[in-house]
Order: structure tokens, then C-alpha cells, then sequence
């Protein structure tokens, strides 16, 4: 079995039919958990859309939100709808948005637990968090604690290399096609002026990245979506045949596509799950970079991201395909049995041909180069969406390391490797690349999922919480400690009033805060002195003065500052 051979087994596996159902049910058990949450609580999402605001350590809702559907707005919006239609018909629609509002709550879920066990960069200041960092804190106090750190690693490793090494360069590569495409700019020129760009936004932080989306992710999809219903209302006349092709189809009814409803179902789940990513681990780290009064705040915004990628963009290039008949439909779902050809090229591939083929039909000879342009800037939000996402992960993995020096220089180190892997994908054929990304991508999904079903009790308490606030007419403010979660730092010391925050102001600490901070530096300094005179590694004795300090008394503190002045 050759390389490639292995590649593609391994994706067989990973995104098998088990992957599309555990996403489906676990939807739907969240939706029913959260009571619907996605439906009787939009009007929470406009408002914190609306009125949320950033700080100089975290981003605002908004910002958040633009950074999470600069990975989730994609290839996929174009090339993955395009073939869900191919292969499943137009009833793929349907389920894909089917899948989306069930999404909508996996997506509140994840992103909530992000909140929840957020962290501040030692480094920068800024907010961190993800799967990775609500694996390891929720059970922290739990006998269950050193598995759980294993599989926050294992997280943690396995997006760092997906988000920072495999998947950039092929975007990369979509990016240096599509303009060459458009204005036949030479592939090196692309590289170049993307490693520029890029280096720009990945090192001013994620302040600079939230910016640099909030900016270029509405634009892009709003003009998308604008210039797609300029096509669906030219073939006005069409609409109702084009909903009623996909309801048709959706349901087995269609006298052409009827016959296909176990594919339609099939390949608009998975489509609808790659490209709104519901589930997927990859929300909750741009949903904990926010500043919020209270965790379930973001979760409502991330999952109304999951309406904007798919109930909005997917269904904009829906609408511009079938409308115009620009697709084709096969009977068993791999490329044979034709069942339909509207008025694309035999020889057009499934994907953004499609979408092209139907611009075009409208507007002479302006798809090419407006898709490929549309293409150009999805992908290239993409890729400053993984680096997020890796760098996130890495400060996971380096964030005990004592010496800050040794942080910087392996951060530095990964914007040199993504910035390379940019440059080459640019200009060379991405070979396993994508088949590798795929690999890493579903390997999260799995992780992700299984994780949050143990891990959700969290996120619905603090659903609970704002929900009893609301109803009292307050403006609601999280405390972990009387909805029975431990290990939410963050959200104690901002309840006990030892951080505090301005508008327009960092969040830094009170004079009590600092006064309690020496106090725990000073006890944690004397505990691990004493620990290190025992003998043990410096590693052990690191980990073991965390939780003894919390807990030794005063005359037991000062006797292990003698013992370790003796030592």
C-alpha cells in the first residue's frame, strides 16, 4: 500500500458514515438539552452581536465571531455545496440545513465550555482557549485528571500540526490558482505577497487578526451573497421551482432525484459539518478570545456563526446553481450513473466550476473571475484562521514552561513554519497535504465531540444561569462557584473583584488582587523550595506546589521554609 493509499483508508475511516451520525445525534440531543436554545434565543445573539464590546486582552463578540467564520467560510462554501448537489442532488440542501440548526447548539456548547475555562497568556495578556484547555481544567480536581490531560495533548498536538503545516499550504495553493486564474499573475508573486500579508497580521496577535477579519469577512461574504441573489432574482421565475426541487428531493418525492435520498442525506450532513464545523473544536478557540460578562453570551454568538455559514453563504451558492442549472446529479454517489446534466460542460469538474458555469450564464464572462476571486479571499481567511487556531494550541502545550524566552522562541518558530508552509503550498503541488489536513481536521471532530458529551454539564449550568438572571431582568454576570464548577480561575477572580476592566481599558488586577497574588506567589515559592530539598524533579515538585499551597497552613508553611533554608 502506497502512502497516498494509507492517506486515503485512514480518511475513509475517520470520516465514516459514524462520524455523519454521531454529529447528527449529538445535534439533536443538544438542541433538546438546551431546550431549543438555537431557535428562542436569537434574539440573545443580534443583542450580543450588537452590543458587545472588547478590551485591550480579549476581542468583542463580534470580533470573535468574524475570526470563527474566517475558518468556517471556506472552500466548502463553494466547492463543498457544489458537490453535496452532484452527488446527493438538490435535497442535500435541505439537510445541510438541517444540519446547521442542529449544529447550532453543538456549536453553543463547545464554544460555552471555551468561555468557561478561559486563560490569560503569560506572555501577551490575551485570551486563550479551546478543547484543549476545557479537557484538562473541568475534571482537574478529579482522580480522572492525568487521562484527561493526555487527551487535551493529544487535542492540542494533533490541531497544531493540521492547522499550521498540512492545511495552510493547500489553501495557499487555492489562492495562487484562483489569481492566476483571474489576471495570470505568476504563482511566486502570490507567495510572496501572502507571506507579507500574512506575516503582517499573524504578528501583530489576535487583536490584529480579530481586526483584519472584522474588516474582510463581512465584505467578502456580503458581496457573495449580495451578487447571488442578483442571480436567483434575475431566474425570479425560478424560485419556486428551486425550493421545490429541494424539499422534493429532500424527502424522496422528486421525480428525477427521489431516488437518491439516502445520498442527499448522507452528503448534506457531511458537507453541512465540513464546512459550518459544528463540532469540530475549531469555534470554541476564537469564542474564548472574547470579552463577555458571561459565558453563555458567546455561545449564543458562535452558534448564530453557524447560521451565517450555511443557512446564508452555503445557500447563496445553492440558490446560484440550481437556479440556473448549472450542476449535475449522479445515481450512486461516485462519479457514474448520470442522472442529471443541466448546462454545464461535460467536461466541468464537480466543485466551483459549477458555480462559475452559473455566473456566467448570467453575467458573460465575469464567473471565472469572480469566483475565483471569491475563492481567493476565502481561502486566504482560512489560513489566517488555522494559524489562530495553532497558535492557540501551542501556547496549550508550552504554557508551564518557566522560562518566557522559551515560549517566544517556539511561537516565533511556528509563524516561520506557517509562513514557509504558505510559500511552498504556493507555488508546488500540495500532494497528501490535503488528505493529511483531513485526517487531522476529523481526528478533532472525534475528540472534540466525545468530550464535550462528558464535559457538557458546565455549559448548561451557565445556559441555566442566564436564563434565571434574565428572567429577574438582570444583565447577567457569571460565578462558577454556585453553579458547582471548579476550576474557572478566570471567572472567580473576576467575581470576587480581584480583575477588573474599563472601557477601553485592559483587564488587570485590583489592589486586593495583587495583594492576594504575592501572597499565593510567596506560598507557592516557600512549597516548591521545600519539595525541590526532597529530592523530587523540578517538573513534579511544579506540578505538586500548585495543589499543596492552596491548602498548608501558615505554621506548616513557615517549618518548610525553614526545612528548605536548612537544606
Amino acid at each position: 500500500m502506497s502512502f497516498a493509499d494509507l492517506i486515503t483508508a485512514v480518511n475513509d475511516v475517520i470520516w465514516s458514515p459514524a462520524l455523519i451520525w454521531l454529529c447528527l445525534i449529538v445535534g439533536l440531543y443538544f438542541t433538546i438539552r438546551t431546550m431549543f436554545l438555537q431557535f428562542v434565543n436569537i434574539p440573545d445573539m443580534v443583542k450580543q452581536l450588537r452590543e458587545g464590546q472588547d478590551s485591550a486582552d480579549g476581542t468583542s463578540s463580534l470580533q470573535s465571531l468574524m475570526m470563527s467564520l474566517a475558518g468556517r467560510v471556506g472552500m466548502g462554501n463553494i466547492g463543498g455545496v457544489a458537490t453535496a448537489i452532484a452527488f446527493g442532488g438538490p435535497g442535500a440542501v435541505f439537510w445541510m440545513w438541517v444540519m446547521a440548526l442542529l449544529g447550532a447548539a453543538t456549536s453553543f456548547i463547545e464554544s460555552t465550555l471555551g468561555q468557561i475555562y478561559k486563560e490569560r497568556d503569560p506572555d501577551t495578556g490575551e485570551y486563550r482557549g479551546g478543547p484543549a484547555y476545557y479537557f484538562e481544567k473541568a475534571y482537574k480536581h478529579t482522580a480522572a485528571a492525568p487521562a484527561f490531560k493526555v487527551y487535551a495533548i493529544l487535542f492540542a498536538v494533533v490541531t497544531v500540526f493540521a492547522t499550521s503545516y498540512f492545511l495552510p499550504g493547500v489553501q495557499a495553493n487555492g489562492v495562487a490558482a484562483a489569481v492566476g486564474e483571474a489576471w495570470a499573475v505568476p504563482a511566486w508573486v502570490v507567495a510572496l505577497a501572502m507571506v507579507i500579508l500574512l506575516a503582517f497580521i499573524v504578528l501583530g496577535g489576535v487583536k490584529r487578526i480579530a481586526t483584519f477579519a472584522v474588516y474582510v469577512v463581512p465584505v467578502m461574504a456580503a458581496l457573495y451573497i449580495i451578487l447571488a441573489l442578483i442571480v436567483l432574482f434575475l431566474n425570479f421565475d425560478q424560485i419556486p421551482e428551486v425550493f421545490g426541487s429541494i424539499f422534493a428531493s429532500a424527502f424522496g418525492v422528486h421525480a428525477v432525484f427521489g431516488a437518491i435520498l439516502g445520498l442527499a442525506i448522507q452528503w448534506g450532513v457531511k458537507r453541512g459539518i465540513y464546512s459550518n464545523e459544528a463540532g469540530q473544536g475549531t469555534g470554541p478557540h476564537a469564542a474564548a478570545a472574547a470579552e463577555v460578562s458571561h459565558p453563555a453570551k458567546q455561545g449564543f454568538v458562535q452558534a448564530f456563526a453557524v447560521y451565517i455559514d450555511t443557512l446564508f453563504v452555503c445557500s447563496a451558492t445553492a440558490f446560484i446553481i440550481i437556479s440556473t442549472g448549472a450542476y449535475r446529479v449522479y445515481s450512486d454517489g461516485s462519479g457514474s450513473g448520470l442522472l442529471f446534466e443541466g448546462i454545464v460542460s461535460p467536461t466541468a469538474s464537480e466543485g466551483p466550476a459549477f458555480v462559475q458555469t452559473g455566473f456566467d450564464a448570467m453575467f458573460s464572462g465575469f464567473g471565472p473571475t469572480f469566483v475565483a476571486v471569491a475563492l481567493a479571499f476565502f481561502a486566504f481567511t482560512t489560513i489566517v484562521a488555522y494559524y489562530y487556531m495553532a497558535e492557540v494550541n501551542l501556547v496549550y502545550l508550552t504554557r508551564n514552561l518557566r522560562n518566557g524566552m522559551v515560549r517566544r522562541v517556539v511561537l516565533r518558530f511556528l509563524q516561520a513554519l506557517i509562513l514557509v508552509s504558505v510559500a511552498y503550498g504556493a507555488v508546488a503541488t500540495t500532494g497528501a497535504a490535503w488528505g493529511l489536513g483531513d485526517i487531522g481536521v476529523g481526528s478533532m471532530a472525534w475528540l472534540n465531540i466525545l468530550g464535550i458529551l462528558v464535559l457538557q454539564g458546565p455549559a448548561l449550568k451557565a445556559l441555566k444561569d442566564y436564563r434565571a438572571q434574565k428572567r429577574q431582568g438582570l444583565d447577567p454576570q457569571f460565578d462558577p462557584r454556585p453553579l458547582g464548577i471548579r476550576n474557572a480561575d478566570f471567572w472567580e477572580h473576576r467575581a470576587d473583584g480581584l480583575i477588573t476592566r474599563a472601557k477601553y481599558r485592559s483587564v488587570f488586577l485590583t489592589e486586593e488582587g495583587r495583594a492576594l497574588a504575592r501572597e499565593c506567589q510567596q506560598r507557592h515559592e516557600i512549597v516548591l523550595r521545600f519539595l525541590l530539598s526532597l529530592g523530587l524533579d523540578p517538573e513534579t515538585a511544579e506540578r505538586d506546589a500548585e495543589g499543596i499551597e492552596h491548602h498548608v497552613s501558615e505554621r506548616t508553611l513557615a517549618l518548610f521554609a525553614a526545612f528548605a533554608d536548612r537544606s
